[in-house]
């Protein structure tokens, strides 16, 4: 077992530190010396692949090094010289391996065969790839509804591929097709278009250069996303403003060291990233946004008594934006006391924030989780649109809002296709093209499938990607109930706890990475990806397969086609498999606003943008204009303000991710930048709230949810660990704390589930518990503690 052990982190990020980490993975998935140099490759248009890890945008020309520290460790994960192929399914029973950790799992290296769990046997066991589509095929026509079946895909896949799924779901007769985007950015699907009339970000690369100002919410940029450090580095040598509200300090938005600057690496120098940085109470930030725009306000009736230039830009509110007078009376209603409470900051931190934010012409908004993943998620980006529009930060170089998606192409396989919402597919675009009637009615998305397998109404789930069964909600109701699904179909790479959660039938379909040489039979394909700025461009695959059998997931998804629907003369599946361009002509057809011309405009040098209206001051809402949004109240929180969250024994606990991991894939049990090694079965406390609550450091505990529903949710053992966090809050990693969070505690209208605000109460663990609740060891060395359900 590796050591535990807490020392705190002083270096900047990137630096040594990132170097060492990229390293480290290096040697332990054995990547061959000609895996190492496929990093010359990432990120790289046209001839190279875009990342598997995060969606940030790549710059043109690209940078001689285009990967960051945790792009290097998807890139090493995919390619690791490890497989895991029929003889070790043989040594080893799903119920032995349901004991493993996920490190220990996905550290078996490249899955290499289609596999059938065999009950009898309780082994995973080889099948042909005939055999397991015509038996999935089978299954799935014997259902008695479509809408029994959920078709989820994960982030990962292409634009191409996107679409394939999404057609084939409709033609199988359902909109369910729920992704990890329901799990973190629809939130801002749901608040944006009513602000500004687009779903996603209205800002470029380029922006970033002329910005003079950027205000961060609830983004780690130095984990989530570390090659925005280069932009932000850069905004910062030229004298730009970065503001930031986070519960935690972490690194990357105060410190960075460019590890690819040798001048940088040799010398103690570091660049201080944020100018100001306000650790505000979870779920705080819709408070911190309204006292910052009422600050605003008090300067700007200042600047007219004075006779000095406004501070709003009465112009532009008057010209391109609705419902500025209700939104200004009711920030003028709100007291200082309730802001301060409610945000957790002072009265003099949220103006030294509004006036940093006046000083600023061009201001850039990038915001994550930490906004989304609330029960008021929805209105909290709204409230952070409404102070943009307050000085014209909309539509304007250097200017504007900025989700910061998460896995590579989540937010492209939405504009291809892949939603819930029948409203929001091309129907008639897709009746003409493939003569069939697709379905009107809405289908479920991850929160509505989650309740559908737990009620008995979902019979089937198809899985292009992801660790579904670890990353939702609910996990220890979430479990049981998978076990009763008739079949469960989940297309991977690397063996995950998923696979272990069987149905009554269960496969296991291997594909090709995207790191991967896709060879068809007209010759290697190209594959495409939007990023975050909605910026579309083309890509290829490098490296060789790590099997003879692996499939590419298009090949998948079409051999499912052929062997579960009826022959269709205006879709020839194996024409677009042996030709990834036919599938993009049926893209353009069926979306051409976006896509018109799109195999001529993908091998563009810098990609090209979808058209977004709000970018140019084109406003595509109900009134015609930006909206000035009120929220109903600056608490949208029942479950956690309501349920205690005021009370003395009830911490808001917030799920968070290392800098050691991407999404539910663990690299490592270092989080370095947190100075916790050996370890995730943690809980991060201020030290006035352990001393309050009688606890001590190194504790172990039980964390339970408080909440009212008949169900006793529980993680431990978590040592106590003081960190930097505001009273009365606590953190947790994901996915391991996901045990604590109803399936039904999600953000209104979005229904994301809110991971960020967990009402939790905190047990004691005498000894003999402590023992009892450690998850019991699997039949290899074990890399590290795990929190269990206690």
């Amino acid at each position: 077992m590796s050591q535990t052990k807490f020392k705190p982190y002083r270096a900047p990020a990137g630096g040594w530190g990132s170097a060492y980490s990229v390293a480290n993975i290096l040697l332990r998935e054995r990547v061959s010396p000609a895996g190492i140099g496929l990093l010359l490759k990432q990120n790289k248009p046209i001839d190279g692949f875009a990342c598997v890890s995060c969606a940030w945008a790549k710059p043109h020309p690209s940078r001689p090094l285009s990967f960051c520290e945790n792009g290097a460790k998807a890139t090493a994960w995919e390619n690791t010289s490890l497989r895991c192929g029929p003889e070790f399914f043989a040594r080893h029973s799903v119920s032995e391996l349901l004991n493993w950790s996920d490190f220990d799992l996905e550290q078996q290296g490249r899955l290499t065969h289609p596999l059938r769990y065999d009950a009898t046997s309780d082994h995973y066991q080889p099948v042909s790839w005939d055999s397991a589509f015509a038996e999935i095929g089978a299954e799935l026509k014997a259902m008695d509804d479509p809408d029994q079946v959920v078709f989820y895909m994960s982030g990962r896949a292409a634009l191409e591929t996107a679409y394939m799924y999404g057609l084939l779901a409709r033609l199988y007769g359902t909109n369910n097709l729920p992704d990890s985007s329901n799990m973190c950015h629809e939130s801002t699907s749901v608040a944006l278009p009513e602000s500004i009339g687009v779903p996603v970000a209205t800002v470029t690369l380029n922006d970033l250069e002329h910005t003079d100002g950027l205000f961060f919410f609830g983004q780690n940029t130095g984990t989530s996303s570390p090659r925005m450090l280069h932009e932000l580095q850069a905004a910062r040598e030229r004298g730009a403003e970065i503001v930031t509200f986070n519960p935690l300090r972490e690194r990357g938005l105060e410190r960075f060291v460019n590890p690819q600057s040798p001048r940088e690496m040799l010398t103690p120098d570091s660049t201080v990233i944020s100018t100001q940085y306000h650790q505000l109470a979870i779920g705080g930030d819709m408070a911190a946004i309204a006292g910052m725009c009422k600050a605003l306000f008090a300067m700007d009736g200042l600047a007219i008594a004075e006779g000095r230039q406004r501070v709003l830009d009465v112009a532009f509110i008057e010209q391109h934006t609705h419902g500025f007078e209700a939104f200004e009376a009711r920030i003028r209603s709100y007291t200082w006391e309730q802001l301060e409470r409610r945000s957790g900051l002072t009265r003099a931190a949220m103006e030294a924030a509004a006036t940093a934010y006046a000083r600023c012409e061009r201001v850039i908004a990038p915001y994550g989780m930490g906004l989304t993943q609330h029960r008021h998620g929805v209105q909290t980006i709204q409230m952070l649109v409404n102070l943009l529009l307050l000085r014209g930060n909309m539509g304007k170089e250097g200017a504007g809002i900025l989700p910061v998606r998460g896995h590579s192409n989540v937010q492209g396989q939405r504009t291809v296709g892949i939603t819930e919402k029948a409203a929001k597919v091309p129907v008639d675009n897709l009746r003409r093209q493939f003569g069939f009637e697709p379905p009107s009615e809405d289908g479920v998305n991850t929160v509505e499938a989650c309740e559908g397998i737990l009620d008995g109404s979902i019979r089937g789930f198809i899985g292009l990607g992801g660790n579904f069964v670890r990353a939702i909600p609910d996990t220890l109701q979430m479990e049981p109930a998978w076990r009763k699904l008739r079949l469960s179909v989940q297309v991977s790479t690397k063996l995950n706890r998923n696979h272990l959660i069987t149905g009554e039938v269960s496969y296991i379909l291997p594909c090709l990475g995207r790191t991967e040489i896709d060879r068809q039979a007209t010759g290697e394909q190209r594959h495409t990806t939007e990023d975050s700025t909605g910026c579309i461009r083309a890509w290829r695959g490098a490296a060789e397969p790590a099997g003879e059998l692996l499939l590419s997931e298009p090949a998948i998804i079409a051999r499912l086609a052929k062997a579960t629907l009826a022959p269709n003369p205006m879709l020839d599946w194996d024409a677009w498999v042996a030709d990834y361009s036919l599938i993009r002509d049926a893209i353009a057809e069926s979306y051409p606003e976006i896509f018109h011309d799109f195999n001529v405009r993908m091998m563009e040098p810098g990609g090209f943008h979808r058209p977004l209206g709000a970018s140019q001051r084109r406003w595509d809402t109900e009134t015609g204009k930006a909206n000035f949004i009120n929220p109903p109240s600056l608490s949208m929180d029942p479950d956690t303000e309501e349920g205690g969250h005021e009370r003395h024994d009830v911490l808001q606990m917030m799920t968070l991710r290392s800098n050691d991991q991407f999404n539910t894939t663990v690299y490592g049990y270092d989080d370095r930048f947190r100075g916790i090694h050996g370890t995730r079965a943690v809980i991060l406390m201020n030290r006035n709230d352990i001393v309050r609550l009688g606890l001590a450091e190194n504790d172990r505990i039980e964390a339970i949810t408080v909440v009212d529903d008949g169900v006793h949710r529980a993680v431990g053992p978590l040592r106590v660990t003081p960190y930097s966090i505001p009273e009365g809050c606590c953190a947790g990693y994901y996915p391991e704390c996901n045990a604590l969070l109803p399936v039904w505690h999600h953000a209104e209208r979005s229904k994301v589930p809110a991971a960020k605000s967990i009402p939790v109460r905190l047990r004691k663990m005498i000894a003999a518990a402590v023992a009892g609740d450690v998850p019991r060891q699997p039949s290899r060395p074990q890399r590290s503690e795990q929190p269990g359900p206690a």
